[in-house]
């Protein structure tokens, strides 16, 4: 992808917390998707009657996950649609701060490009359970691989959608199932056109004739080989360079919608009844294994569709490493079992951790350091948006100063340090990882967005002190060595700027904790 110059000017907007805001924007022109009533309740009675099958859930055939006003669970279409027009008017109005020209144009009519993502295989014939690019998910609610999204704005403001899609196959739907088409695509995304993907090349240098636009496409972004290649050739065509767009529809969805931040709501209470679940049941002899099975199958029968990572289930020592995913040793009694999971519910995941005694009572070092990391996470929850608070780089400076003071006061650290900072780096020794990252449709949701970003509604975002004392340690006393703790709860500041600890139903207080076993 050839950078172009002048984008840092937006990457910095955003750094000093002055980006581009799309939902105060305008609503802008679109042609009307042309669907009516009649067109739609066809599509019903036929998905109704069984006289067709589309390429994913509708509230016709699954209306135990799909609402009627609903493209998929918890979003309307016509949610998509603004997402859509908002995004189109936001590329126009950032090129429209150059200036009369930008990119080397002065054309006003932009064109955005975004593919699907593509099914992947393990070996041979056998996939991989297919997952949507969020960024395309996020734009059309679309469940298929292999198709793409073509958006243009023209100098007026008029914006136009129109989705490539695989055709109808028998052959290919017997072994994998009903395809929607193109023929149906209309009615069920509320684009403005549908084609085979066969004719994406086609019609896209047609539509750039016309238009002469502005190009975005994230090169590196795309699975498809096909697009990126078609892509390519446009560029060399017209002697001009493709535009990342991928920080805009970061920038997007890093505020959550009402229908966002209900999803948001239910995966991690999802998560959180299972978690509480899975630690009252934990016994000595167990395997990590099979709490790792455990809580994905107690996520799965309140409908996650799937565990949102591969989960980290450690007891004793092996919780001293912060990404331990092997899984495979046995709990022994007086040890502490740390769990790290989160399922994905409705394409939006949740994300904690929780730390419990094997045997259900802490020992007294464990309990030492438990109610040390608990309080510490309560403060750290409290000062959100407050005076130290008020971005997550900030969250993870004030919580490693913290952290610090509450090991010299155990102990662990260097009573005679009084230095802020010295007393910082110490925390940062104990607790070598950032306590916070945005959370939503992936779990390490929005990478690009800066964490120096100020915190406004709308943001979720998890809280996640730990400590990790490995066993080799000569620098602490015997009784901690071999022990890590992390607290993790997910955040949201809502539209009123209140914050929910939306895991809060997520067992943590130690005593409670204790009382589980009981």
């Amino acid at each position: 992808m050839i950078a172009l110059k002048r984008l840092p000017r937006f990457c910095l907007m955003r750094a000093l917390g002055t980006k581009p805001n799309f939902s105060t924007l305008s609503t802008p022109r679109m042609c009307k998707a042309q669907i009516t009533a009649e067109e739609v309740r066809g599509v019903a009675d036929a998905l109704k009657n069984g006289l067709r099958a589309l390429g994913q859930p509708t509230s016709a055939t699954h209306p135990h996950l799909i609402r009627p006003n609903e493209l998929v669970p918890g979003v309307s279409q016509a949610e998509f649609q603004t997402r859509r027009a908002q995004l189109m008017q936001g590329l126009q109005a950032y090129a429209d701060s150059f200036g009369d020209e930008f990119n080397g144009r002065t054309s006003k009519s932009h064109m955005l490009v975004i593919g699907a993502a593509s099914k992947k295989y393990m070996s041979g014939k056998i996939p991989y359970v297919f997952r949507q690019s969020s960024d395309f998910y996020y734009l059309t609610g679309c469940l298929e691989p292999d198709s793409v999204l073509l958006l243009t704005i023209d100098d007026v403001g008029i914006v136009q959608s129109t989705l490539f899609m695989r055709p109808k196959d028998p052959h290919a739907e017997l072994w994998d199932g009903p395809r929607t088409g193109p023929d149906y695509a209309v009615q069920l995304f509320g684009v403005h056109e549908a084609h085979a993907i066969d004719n994406f090349q086609q019609m896209l240098a047609a539509r750039i004739a016309q238009l002469k636009p502005h190009l975005w496409f994230d090169l590196k972004q795309s699975e498809l080989t096909n697009v990126t290649d078609a892509m390519l050739q446009v560029c060399n065509n017209e002697r001009t360079q493709l535009l990342p767009v991928y920080t805009f529809v970061e920038n997007m969805r890093l505020i959550k919608s009402p229908a966002e931040m209900q999803l948001m709501r239910r995966t991690c209470s999802i998560a959180s009844h299972a978690f509480n679940e899975v630690m009252a049941e934990t016994r000595p002899g167990q395997s990590e294994h099979q709490l790792y099975a455990s809580i994905d199958f107690k996520c799965r029968m309140r409908s996650a569709s799937y565990l949102a990572y591969p989960p980290v289930v450690a007891a004793g020592k092996n919780a001293t490493v912060i990404h331990y995913v092997n899984n495979t040793q046995l709990l022994q009694p007086q040890e502490l079992l740390l769990m790290d999971a989160g399922c994905e519910y409705g394409g939006y995941t949740s994300d904690i951790t929780r730390t419990w005694p094997v045997s259900g009572q802490f020992t007294d070092p464990q309990r030492t350091l438990y109610d040390m990391m608990e309080q510490l996470q309560k403060e750290t929850i409290e000062l959100i948006m407050q005076p130290g608070g008020e971005t997550l780089d900030q969250l993870f400076e004030t919580t490693c100063y913290r952290l610090g003071k509450y090991l010299q006061e155990i102990g662990l650290v260097d009573k005679h340090l009084t230095d802020h900072k010295e007393l910082a780096t110490q925390g940062y020794k104990f607790c070598p990882h950032h306590v916070s990252h945005y959370l939503g449709m992936d779990v390490h949701d929005t990478p690009h967005v800066p964490r120096n970003t100020r915190l406004q509604p709308g943001m979720v975002f998890t809280v996640e002190p730990g400590i990790y004392i490995d066993e080799k340690r000569t620098d602490v006393p015997d009784e901690f060595r071999g022990i890590g703790i992390r607290i993790e709860d997910d955040i949201l500041i809502n539209e009123q700027g209140q914050i929910e600890v939306l895991t809060a139903g997520c067992v943590k207080e130690r005593r409670a904790l204790e009382d589980l076993f009981k």
